[in-house]
């Protein structure tokens, strides 16, 4: 039974989220219902990451099992002529080991944050960025972000909702930078706690418009409490960018793994 690893992008505006609900469409469940239709198999598709209603995928990874084998480029172009018209592309289809997992194989996850910082609304990226109106001093959210690179407790950036055992996450990657009136914050971990990227997000914005100090933030992170911490930024400026798997062919990593919803 072959196994084939799905990168796939979307526009999470109209789903409400990755995972199969009762409560709408999601992503996963056109993806197993586009394989029905191609094969005739019922299958369950294993996303990397349960991204949340509005979030967007540049580089989402699932993996599905098929009965037999088929040529990649043929499962891709099925796939894809069975998700129209729905705004999901699967951009890669490739033959991996049985042993792979495209959540419990992933060694590091990679979002962005996008901020347009302008007067006027977003015509072209309405429903992919957060409009910030007024000014945004985006070297200030850089260097407070220094604080939260590493391994620490961040309780008080989780929602209420995260079910992860433990609040203690390593962020490998926390930059912000601007182009023109862009800004975009790069956040890279294994794992993610629910909402963690999005509340980040929400924070240090704070700090950009002079509401908060670059101190504020290192209190936030001490409190451990999330009613310290800023505000959860809207899901339509994010997006899942890419999943990168280190491990050996085959090989899974079943430590603690947070359920990565954002």
């Amino acid at each position: 039974m072959p196994r084939y690893k799905l990168t796939i992008e979307y526009d999470g505006g109209p789903f409400v989220g990755w995972q199969r609900q009762d409560n709408g469409v999601s992503v996963q469940a056109l993806i197993e219902e586009a394989v029905a239709r191609f094969c005739g198999e019922r299958v369950v598709a294993q996303g990397a990451g349960r991204t949340d209603a509005g979030v967007h995928a540049a580089g989402q990874v699932a993996h599905v099992d098929l009965s037999a084998e088929k040529p990649t480029d043929t499962v891709r172009a099925a796939l894809n002529f069975h998700l129209k018209p729905h705004p999901i592309a699967v951009v890669e289809a490739e033959i991996v080991p049985t042993g792979f997992h495209a959540r419990f194989s992933a060694s590091w996850r990679r979002y962005r944050y996008r901020i347009l910082n302008r007067r006027a609304p977003p015509a072209l990226d309405r429903g992919r960025v957060w409009h910030v109106a007024v000014p945004i001093d985006a070297a200030a959210m850089a260097d407070a972000a220094t604080l939260l690179v590493g391994r620490h407790d961040f309780n008080s950036f989780r929602s209420a909702a995260c079910q992860a055992a433990s609040s203690v996450k390593t962020l490998d990657l926390l930059t912000v930078s601007r182009a023109g009136d862009a800004i975009a914050i790069d956040v890279g971990a294994r794992s993610f706690l629910h909402n963690q990227v999005r509340i980040l997000a929400g924070t240090l914005q704070l700090v950009g418009r002079g509401q908060w100090t670059r101190d504020d933030v290192g209190e936030a992170l001490a409190a451990c409490d999330r009613t310290r911490a800023g505000p959860t930024a809207p899901p339509q400026g994010l997006c899942l960018m890419e999943v990168r798997y280190a491990l050996a062919a085959g090989d899974r990593d079943d430590a603690d793994v947070a359920l990565d919803e954002q």
